[in-house]
């Protein structure tokens, strides 16, 4: 086992690059990810092979599944299930973590 404290909103950053995501932890299908991503972007359509967490550390996000829509803002956590087909619009540059188990 390992010990690390980690600045999450100071582990990733943008630049010139429009998404950046950083695997922190992982084991098989499970992970834990840092996620930023620039105001407008677009994480397209996709779905998860686990069920998922989303916590967002700066920024807001909004992710679609379906016909509904959720925005997430800093300090709020956004739970699904796996095998939902969704995508992620930034509405602001954000930072999120990426739980998957």
């Amino acid at each position: 086992m390992f010990y690390n404290v980690l600045k999450a909103k100071k582990l990733i950053d943008l630049e010139e690059e429009k998404f950046q995501r950083k695997v922190l932890m992982e084991n098989n299908d499970s992970s834990l990810s840092i996620i930023a991503i620039k105001k407008n972007e677009i994480i397209d359509t996709h779905t998860s092979l686990c069920d998922a967490a989303v916590f967002v550390l700066d920024g807001k996000i909004e992710l679609h599944f379906d016909a509904e829509q959720f925005k997430v803002e800093k300090g709020e956590i956004l739970m699904f299930k796996k095998d939902r087909e969704h995508k992620v619009v930034a509405l602001d540059d954000s930072k999120f973590l990426l739980i998957k188990i």
